[in-house]
């Protein structure tokens, strides 16, 4: 008995230990860790009145240009997702990645789950609708060619911004974010000029039986759409240090902006 409460101990000992450090992370990061201000250039107001930050990429080239709302990882705001902003803007498009934090910003998995369990999700749908408006009247964009894009977390917001605002989106495109497959809830897509979703063969969250359920609830409603699960990769498998370098990620790019091309600027 008394080596059993020996264990238990230490297997308390090192739970206690853990919840500290997840606490601690979540208070550093929270209160002294650099936000995404650092790295943005535009606000815009959210609907509670609230000054909203993004990060605005043009091309050099006078408009009007077709315009692309991005959405980030469940890190945030940060400098991957501005160097990704600005390799699309390179090829001809108005890109406003677009914060749903508020500022906050992380490279630490515990803080990452913290943020997205306790940022409310109607906060979320506000936040990316603002940006939407924001790069909506924007004088340079064309707004009968405007698309929404997303990584991951942003990849889940940017079908649901694509859901919402369909009237406004002429096309809606996922790398690896969460999928929706009843058809019902899809039906606004119908208004819009399809989908382009990219997957992920060995995604543990988002499972491919469930994206090819999203094709086909697609393709029932006949909404255009092109949908990809790669071979051999994983979630997140696109970043912005091997979006252009040989490779599956570079491939998915390719794809991503030869879509593009086809939809936003012909």
């Amino acid at each position: 008995m008394s080596r059993l409460f020996k264990v238990g101990k230490w297997i308390l000992i090192v739970i206690a230990i853990f919840i500290i450090y997840l606490v601690g992370i979540n208070f550093w990061e929270a209160n002294f860790a650099e936000k995404s201000t650092s790295l943005t250039n535009v606000t815009y107001a959210a609907d509670d009145g609230t000054q909203l930050i993004g990060y605005l990429a043009k091309p050099k080239e006078p408009g009007p240009h077709p315009g692309i709302l991005l959405i980030h990882e469940w890190w945030g705001l940060n400098e991957g997702i501005t160097i990704l902003a600005d390799a699309l803007s390179k090829q001809g498009y108005i890109v406003l990645a677009a914060d749903a934090y508020r500022g906050q910003v992380t490279d630490k998995i515990p803080r990452a789950i913290t943020l997205i369990r306790t940022t409310p999700e109607e906060q979320i749908f506000s936040d990316l609708d603002a940006g939407l408006s924001y790069l909506y009247n924007l004088v340079e964009v064309d707004t009968s060619r405007i698309a929404t894009m997303g990584f991951c977390f942003g990849g889940g917001h940017s079908l649901q911004l694509g859901l919402r605002e369909s009237e406004r989106i002429s096309n809606t495109i996922l790398f690896y974010g969460a999928v929706v497959t009843n058809p019902e809830l899809l039906r606004p897509l119908i208004n819009s000029s399809g989908v382009l979703g990219i997957f992920a063969e060995d995604d543990q969250s988002i499972f491919p039986g469930d994206v090819l359920e999203f094709e086909a609830a697609l393709d029932s409603l006949n909404i255009p759409n092109e949908i990809t699960i790669y071979d051999g990769v994983g979630h997140g498998f696109v970043d912005e240090e091997n979006y252009n370098q040989p490779g599956t990620a570079m491939d998915a790019w390719q794809q991503m902006l030869v879509y593009l091309e086809s939809n936003l600027k012909e």
